[in-house]
């Protein structure tokens, strides 16, 4: 009798477990599905209608509840990468912005802000439209001098691109699907165009889709890397500070085996242009095991994030003087608000017991306005030619297809 209770209950255990995945992987493939019902482009000849109000709301989706840990760091890792480019690189340690630690945690802070704004908000939207004109004002201070390419431009707009979905389909529960990069490539397509740059490289002579922008622009990346991604030492300085970012809160003693971490991370092309020694071999596959085990639990183990628990690094809504605050932060608390909670909460605490900076005044606290996003030397400057820029972005009717003929 005793045997048959046991039988039993190890029986209802095993009932219950199943039924708890097989409900979680229903679940989490209901918003991907939900999607594919909402825009109903089947076909490469149907995606080529997808406009980009359409793309924003896909790819905010993704980012914001399907996938956002690995959307971060993805980007993160985009921005990362371009510093493998010596042209690239060399400009950085010129101007000083990324390559020494007084400068490099203010830049990073602006970077995000920048692309957070046009990439969370609609694409006519006001903040989007500010957003894209300020990063466009500063691009043209170094294009102006020649130290900015279109080439460079372009590999950093791939980049943004084409690394989240590359880091979904290695670290995430599941790939993207066909609308998924077609929203994708429609997104980045229209950002391309409002930022100006020359993309007849990826032309051709019929209205294409984002699907096959996407495949194209991967084509002439992955070429562009071959001859431009070379070793060079201000690769190497800048990427040095940028990986003193990323372990911030990680104690110094810990710094040489977070980088190896970091080396774990890159393909070999790249380790060889930052000049970063290869991970020994157990270091990279526990690094390889430990993602592709998170997503294994994700998809089976994990429901998925609610709308109203939707991943925001910015406000949604301005204060009432009109600034907006960063919600989180990695390393120095740029534009966050200084106030009893982030002052006083478990993070602040231990960022305080490392020696690591809390949210201050000195870190603009009171929060930003985005025409002053941008280094020291720019503050207070390009508000006329900001003006213009908007202007121009909203006479683009951005919100259609970027495709249209």
């Amino acid at each position: 009798m005793e045997n048959l209770v046991f039988d039993w209950n190890w029986t209802s255990v095993a009932l219950v477990a199943v039924g708890y995945v097989c409900t979680i992987r229903l679940l989490r493939y209901r918003t991907e599905g939900s999607l594919q019902k909402k825009y109903p482009y089947k076909s490469r000849e149907t995606m080529k209608k997808m406009t980009l109000q359409e793309a924003y709301e896909i790819q905010k989706v993704l980012f914001s509840q399907e996938f956002p840990f690995t959307a971060e760091k993805a980007l993160q890792f985009a921005l990362f990468r371009t510093y493998g480019i010596p042209s690239i690189s060399t400009l950085l340690v010129k101007t000083r912005q990324l390559s020494t630690r007084s400068t490099v945690g203010k830049r990073y802070a602006d970077t995000a802000v920048l692309i957070e704004e046009f990439m969370g908000n609609a694409p006519n939207h006001p903040r989007t439209i500010a957003a894209i004109s300020r990063m466009n004002y500063l691009h043209a201070i170094y294009q102006k001098q020649n130290l900015i390419s279109n080439d460079d431009l372009l590999y950093t707009l791939s980049l943004f691109a084409l690394e989240p979905m590359r880091w979904f389909a290695r670290y995430e529960w599941r790939s993207l699907n066909d609308l998924e990069k077609c929203a994708f490539g429609v997104f980045w397509k229209a950002q391309g165009d409002a930022m100006g740059i020359d993309m007849s490289c990826l032309s051709s002579k019929e209205a294409g889709s984002g699907l096959e922008w996407m495949e194209k622009l991967e084509a002439w990346s992955d070429a562009y890397e071959e001859k431009a991604m070379v070793p060079g030492i201000s690769n190497k300085t800048t990427a040095d500070q940028t990986v003193a970012v990323l372990l911030w809160d990680v104690p110094s003693a810990l710094h040489p085996f977070g980088r190896k971490v970091v080396s774990a991370l890159m393909d070999e092309r790249l380790r060889k242009a930052m000049m970063y020694d290869a991970p020994p071999s157990w270091l990279q596959s526990t690094v390889e095991g430990a993602l592709k085990g998170r997503a294994v639990f994700i998809r089976y183990l994990m429901p998925p994030r609610p709308y109203w628990l939707r991943h925001r690094n910015i406000d949604e809504e301005p204060d009432s003087d009109g600034r907006l605050h960063f919600t989180y932060y990695a390393a120095e608390p740029w534009y966050v608000r200084r106030n009893i909670w982030t002052r006083n909460d478990l993070t602040a605490w231990v960022k305080w017991m490392m020696g690591n900076p809390i949210p201050d005044k000195q870190f603009a606290s009171d929060g930003y306005l985005i025409p002053e996003v941008g280094p020291k030397h720019a503050f207070g400057k390009g508000l006329k030619e900001q003006e213009i820029e908007e202007e121009k972005l909203r006479k683009m009717k951005r919100g259609g297809c970027p495709f249209a003929i």
